[in-house]
C-alpha cells in the first residue's frame, strides 16, 4: 500500500509534518507583527537576539552533558560537546554583524519600545554563566584525582586527553570573550561611549567584561610556560 506523502502523520498543530515537528507556526508567531511595530527593524532587532537565545540553549545542553562526561571519565566524548558549544558561540558572534546595519537612531526609536529588558538578563547567558563555573570545578576536580600538575601537562604531549579537554575549555572560553568584545563594539557603534543602556547600566562596562575568564588556571598556566621559556629550561618561575 503506498502512503500519501502529502498527508501529515504526526500530531500537533500545523498543515505539514515539518510545521508540526518545527513548531513553525509558533515560531514565526514571536515577531512582533508589522502593525504593532514602530519601526520596521524590529524584526531585524528580535531575529538576532530571539536567535541568539536559541543557539545559547544548545550550547548550555550541549555544556551540561559535556560536565556529565568529564565526571564519568568520558574525555573525548566531552571534548566533542564543548565544541559543538564552541561553534554555537561562533555562530551568534556572525549573526551581530546583522546589528551594524541598525542605524543609531533608528535604535533610539525601537529603545522606547524595549522597556527596561537588557542582554544582562539574558536566560541563554546566565546559564552559559553558571554552566561554565560548574565546568571549571569539575575540570579542577578530574585534576585533582588524577595528581594533574596543569603546567607539567602542557609541557608534556598535546596528544594526550587531558591536554585536549583543557584546550577544548579554553576554546569556549575564548569564544564567549571574542562574543563580548563584537558585541562591546556593535553597541557602542550604535549607541555611543559614555551613555547607559535600557537597564540603566553603563555601556561601558561591557569592555571591563571581555577580560573576564571562566577557566583562570588554564590561562594563567601559559604565562608559567613563557616565564619557564624565559628562564631556560629546568628553572622555576617564581612561586613555584
Amino acid at each position: 500500500m503506498t502512503s500519501n506523502y502529502a498527508q501529515p502523520v504526526l500530531n500537533g498543530e500545523g498543515a505539514t509534518d515539518y510545521a508540526r515537528y518545527m513548531r513553525t507556526d509558533t515560531l514565526l508567531s514571536l515577531q512582533r507583527r508589522p502593525e504593532d511595530m514602530i519601526h520596521r527593524d524590529e524584526l531585524l532587532f528580535q531575529t538576532v537576539h530571539q536567535s541568539t537565545e536559541l543557539w545559547l540553549k544548545l550550547a548550555c545542553y550541549e555544556l551540561a552533558e559535556a560536565t556529565c562526561q568529564i565526571r564519568d571519565g568520558a574525555t573525548d566524548r566531552a571534548i566533542q560537546l564543548l565544541t559543538r558549544a564552541s561553534l554555537a558561540v561562533d555562530f551568534i558572534t556572525g549573526q551581530l554583524e546583522m546589528l551594524r546595519h541598525l542605524a543609531p537612531w533608528d535604535f533610539q526609536l525601537i529603545r522606547t519600545v524595549l522597556g527596561h529588558g537588557s542582554g544582562f538578563e539574558s536566560p541563554g547567558w546566565r546559564d552559559a554563566q553558571r554552566l561554565s563555573r560548574e565546568l571549571n570545578d569539575t575540570f579542577t576536580e578530574l585534576l585533582a584525582a588524577r595528581q594533574v600538575d596543569l603546567v607539567e601537562l602542557y609541557r608534556g604531549s598535546p596528544d594526550v586527553p587531558l591536554y585536549r579537554l583543557a584546550e577544548a575549555l579554553i576554546e569556549w572560553d575564548e569564544r564567549i570573550a571574542l562574543w563580548r568584545a563584537r558585541h562591546y563594539k556593535v553597541a557602542t557603534r550604535i549607541i555611543g561611549h559614555q551613555v547607559v543602556g535600557t537597564k540603566g547600566t553603563p555601556v561601558d562596562v561591557l569592555s571591563g567584561l571581555i577580560s573576564h575568564k571562566f577557566f583562570p588556571e588554564l590561562w594563567q598556566v601559559r604565562t608559567v610556560l613563557t616565564e619557564i621559556g624565559l628562564m631556560g629550561e629546568g628553572a622555576q618561575p617564581a612561586g613555584q
